[in-house]
Order: C-alpha cells, then sequence, then structure tokens
C-alpha cells in the first residue's frame, strides 16, 4: 500500500453543508433557517427555555440525595487476589494488607480504604487486613482456612 492509495471507509466522512451559496444551491438568502424571528438571527441561546412555560427540567420531581462526606473504597474480588497469589505478585505466606495490594499493582489507590468482595473462585488459604469485607468474603476466606482483619479506620481531625 502506498500514501497515495490511502482512503476513507465509504460512509465515513459527510460533506459540509454549504449554507449561504446563492439560491440556486437550495440553502441561499436565509441559509435554512426561515423567515425572521428570534432562531434566524445569529446569537441566540434558548436551549431550555419554554415561551415563559415552566420548563420540563423544572416541573419533574427530583429524587435522591448525594451524601457530601460519604466514602469510597477501592473494591478488590476475591477471585483476583486469587489470580494475583498464584502469579507470584502477592506472598500469601505473609499478612496481606492494604499496601501489599497497592504495591502488587492490584489496587490502583486506597481512596478511603480497601473492600474485599466474594466475587470469583477461591481456595487459598490467607491472612488479609483491610478496611472492609462482605459477609461472603469472610465466610470464603474462612472456609478456606484463611481469615480476614477488619481494620478500623482512622477518624480524620475534626
Amino acid at each position: 500500500m502506498k500514501l497515495h492509495e490511502l482512503h476513507d471507509n465509504p460512509g465515513a466522512t459527510k460533506r459540509k453543508k454549504r449554507i449561504g451559496r446563492g439560491a440556486g444551491s437550495g440553502m441561499g438568502k436565509t441559509g435554512g433557517r426561515g423567515i425572521k424571528g428570534q432562531k434566524s438571527r445569529s446569537g441566540v441561546a434558548i436551549n431550555g427555555y419554554e415561551g415563559g412555560q415552566m420548563p420540563l427540567y423544572q416541573r419533574l420531581p427530583k429524587r435522591g440525595f448525594n451524601k457530601p462526606n460519604r466514602k469510597a473504597y477501592a473494591v478488590v474480588n476475591l477471585g483476583l487476589i486469587e489470580k494475583f497469589v498464584q502469579a507470584g505478585k502477592i506472598d500469601a505466606s505473609a499478612q496481606i494488607t492494604e499496601e501489599a495490594l497497592i504495591a502488587s499493582g492490584l489496587v490502583r489507590r486506597k481512596l478511603d480504604g480497601v473492600r474485599v468482595l466474594a466475587k470469583g473462585v477461591f481456595g487459598t488459604k490467607l491472612d488479609l487486613a483491610v478496611t472492609g469485607a462482605s459477609k461472603s468474603a469472610v465466610e470464603a476466606v474462612e472456609k478456606a482456612g484463611g481469615s480476614i482483619t477488619i481494620t478500623a479506620q482512622a477518624k480524620a481531625a475534626e
């Protein structure tokens, strides 16, 4: 293939509509804007405006609430921990802390702590120390003969 043989796929590009180029073009004179009125002029910004009627976005009920100080946890699945242990990225003989999970590359950043969930196949005896874990994750680790230590979150200075 040579440089002059390169071309786009059919239908990938579309020609720009050239308006205001004479009556014969079909897009001359008013340029597809119709006649008179606010929308035929330049500089129009009436996106949510409904002519004085209460706009739709204000008529619909608002639901829910976003807690401003909610905790955001880094989520790790047991199946992934198992995979990293088998790959040799995590040392299964020592206690697996949040720092060890970050160092292995399993968790990018700790946020407000690491929470373990029970997704995936798990069967290795491990000693985990994390901020949180689901009930099913705790059961799965204990069933495999390991233990999960839930570390208490240090409260921020108030």
